[in-house]
């Protein structure tokens, strides 16, 4: 199955404490420029909007746009999620596979200056909470929910309280890990689950149960995008023209109707460890921004600027900026058109919509 473990942001204090020791710029200063490189290895975990990673290399994509570049670009697997984007965290990637609520709580929150250089994806249907003995969300008041916590699970069910009304506190969360939710609401006691896709799909097929509330309710906020080391990236401009060129003949190339499509996400499928049709449903509630130039327009949308905050907003609430955050704006998060948010002086998370827009345009 195509497993979202990944989507945790639990072991991100962890990852704070672990970066505590590494060298990390004043603040005040922009990105350093990084070493002149000719190697570079990037992390992937699966999950349905990373999958086209591996089938590109696979493929000759990668080393097609490397080779184009004068560069070499491993596609590396990381089993855990977490792991993946600590790694890159750490300096052992040079970039990483990550929801925007991760890349901002473990890299940016420990210090590593990090640009997103492609929007992928957005949950759109993944993500949900499910009840048994209820029709809406107003019937979860009360009750004990089952979810990772501080995963975008607990990040889903908040929004989907505030936008019916209520509030965390109306509610009593349970952590309880992906791997055990399934079974846990098999459990005549067990009322409420908030979790992701393929769990979701089971749990929301139990007899008795129902879906009140989904991902698809609050489109961009799960959002799932490449990170790069900004240091790396400024050193190295080709490095982000060749993983755009990568990412985008992909993107074309399994978005088709035809035979060549179909092998192409079956051949994805199988990497996941799934099958063709559960990776097509899988896809159904994936919006990929398979366009380059959708990806580089909603990167210049206000929207963005937007969900952002409202996850900066849950993320520093949650303690997931790190015990010596003093307020939501420690963080420094720049956009596109020189719009930001949080410290300016401090920016450690870059939304930079430019290798998106050089392919947009044809000119890679």
């Amino acid at each position: 199955m195509v497993d979202r473990a990944w989507r945790s942001g639990v072991a991100a204090i962890a990852a704070l404490l672990a970066l505590a020791g590494c060298d990390s710029k004043p603040a005040g200063s922009a990105a350093g420029v990084g070493a002149v490189k000719k190697d570079f290895t990037i992390g992937w975990s699966i999950y349905t909007g990373w999958m086209p990673w591996p089938y590109a290399q696979q493929a000759g994509i990668v080393k097609k746009w490397a080779d184009k570049y004068g560069i070499s670009i491993r596609v590396l697997q990381v089993n855990d999620y977490v792991e993946s984007v600590n790694q890159y965290a750490a300096g052992k990637l040079d970039g990483v596979t990550a929801t925007t609520m991760d890349a901002l709580t473990i890299p940016a929150a420990g210090g590593k200056d990090t640009t997103v250089l492609l929007i992928g994806d957005y949950s759109n249907g993944n993500d949900g909470v499910v009840l048994k003995n209820g029709r809406t969300m107003a019937d979860i008041k009360g009750r004990s929910v089952k979810l990772v916590e501080l995963s975008v699970s607990h990040f889903l069910l908040a929004r989907g309280l505030e936008l019916n009304g209520l509030k965390l506190g109306d509610v009593k969360t349970v952590n309880t890990g992906d791997a055990d939710i399934v079974g846990a609401f098999a459990s005549p006691g067990v009322t409420a689950v908030a979790t992701w896709n393929p769990q979701l799909a089971t749990i929301r097929a139990t007899p008795g149960a129902t879906e009140v509330f989904d991902s698809s309710k609050i489109p961009n906020e799960i959002l799932d995008t490449l990170n790069v080391s900004t240091e790396t990236l400024k050193a190295n401009p080709n490095l982000g023209k060749a993983l755009a060129g990568i990412w985008y003949e992909t993107m074309a190339i399994m978005t088709r109707t035809d035979a060549t499509g179909q092998a192409a996400r079956a051949a994805m499928a199988k990497a996941a460890g799934t099958s063709e049709a559960s990776f097509d449903e899988q896809l159904k509630t994936t919006h990929l921004y398979a366009r380059a130039q959708d990806a580089a327009a909603y990167a210049e949308n206000p929207d963005l600027i937007t969900v952002t905050d409202r996850v900066r907003q849950f993320s520093f609430a949650h303690g997931l900026f790190g015990p010596s955050a003093k307020s939501v704006d420690a963080i420094g998060i720049s956009f596109a058109g020189g719009k930001s948010l949080g410290d300016p002086k401090n920016v450690k998370l870059r939304f930079d919509p430019s290798y998106m827009k050089l392919a947009a345009s044809g000119k890679l």
